[in-house]
């Protein structure tokens, strides 16, 4: 009876899933090895050449270790990875495969060989597709970094996964629980979600896994909620006003024969034609002549003068025995200072 409840215990649901350890695959365990080969090709961009020749010796060591081979083809561009008769293990020609798709990708190398080890995955995460603005994308795909690459580091450290940002794809390499939350994390920046909510969340449930007490309660009170706001956009300083919508189409322009047609120039003949085009381009030059002229004369027209109204001083009236009475004072005056 005891045997039978081992065994129900091994075979029966479990609660925390990543809590199970991965028994290692061995040799032992497929002894006769493979029967097909299988064969996966991955190109890569010309920039990677010359990283690639240099680790090139290193990949071919790892991928001996699990008796596959690499190919590095530089005149077509590509990576090729096949098992052979001794491989023993059926799902590392899939590993194989991820690490060349990650090299191409300009992962490094200490990180990308992480990928052949049973308990670390990769997830290559397209990011282009979410926004259809360039702007947009960028703006998102640079908040995703954040300043000096500190909401990265962040996003590592929490999902113990090595993330590489580049181009229109995101690059993530570690545990198959981290990338599931690094795509959740970079699916929601692509989607107007800050980062930080996520990273907020991840913390606080790291703390929460501690406490024994919490362990079996809902933590969604603890968690942050992310609400949207519509926020009113900067509206456009000059507004194109669309013209009112009519069913038919505009009138098509008149074609450089039909205005000769109109004129009557297209019956003239050649020489009549040569003699016109003359005389319009000598008007043209006459009137460019006299705009120059009438230019180069206006610095010597002199300013106008002021006019002074002079019909005030005349219209002022003059009071004579006034005058004389005043001329007495002043002669009286001048034969006193005499006679002193």
């Amino acid at each position: 009876m005891e045997i039978e409840s081992e065994e129900l215990k091994d075979t029966g649901p479990v609660e925390n899933a990543w809590s199970l350890k991965i028994p290692k695959f061995t040799p032992d365990d497929n002894p006769h090895g493979l029967l097909e080969e299988s064969k996966f090709a991955t190109l890569f961009p010309k920039y990677r050449e010359q990283y690639l020749k240099e680790c090139w010796p290193l990949v071919q060591k790892v991928l001996n270790e699990h008796q596959i081979i690499g190919e590095l083809d530089l005149i077509e561009g590509s990576l090729t990875v096949k098992t052979t008769r001794k491989t023993w293990d059926p799902y590392i020609i899939i590993k194989a495969r991820d690490f060349m798709k990650l090299l191409s990708r300009s992962v490094p190398f200490e990180q990308a060989v992480r990928v052949l080890d049973d308990e670390i995955g990769c997830d290559i995460i397209k990011i282009n597709s979410f926004v259809s603005k360039k702007e947009t994308f960028l703006k998102r795909r640079q908040r995703l970094i954040g300043p000096n690459g500190v909401t990265l580091k962040s996003i590592e450290l929490l999902t113990e996964c090595y993330v590489l940002v580049q181009g229109n794809t995101v690059s993530a390499v570690g545990p198959y629980k981290g990338l599931v939350q690094v795509r959740r994390i970079v699916e929601d920046t692509m989607k107007n979600i800050h980062p930080m909510y996520n990273i907020k969340s991840l913390m606080i449930k790291r703390e929460l896994m501690k406490d024994p007490k919490l362990k079996n309660e809902s933590w969604d009170r603890f968690l942050p909620n992310f609400k949207s706001k519509n926020v009113p956009r900067k509206q456009p300083k000059n507004k194109v006003k669309k013209k009112p919508y009519t069913p038919f189409p505009p009138p098509q322009p008149e074609s450089k024969i039909d205005q000769q047609l109109a004129t009557g120039e297209y019956f003239l003949k050649d020489d009549q034609k040569k003699a016109k085009h003359r005389h319009e381009k000598e008007e043209k030059q006459q009137q460019t002549k006299r705009a120059k002229e009438e230019a180069r004369k206006k610095d010597f027209i002199p300013p106008e003068e002021k006019k002074y109204d002079n019909t005030l001083s005349n219209k002022a009236e003059v009071n004579i025995n006034a005058f004389k009475a005043k001329m007495k004072k002043v002669a009286k005056s001048n034969n006193l200072f005499k006679k002193l």
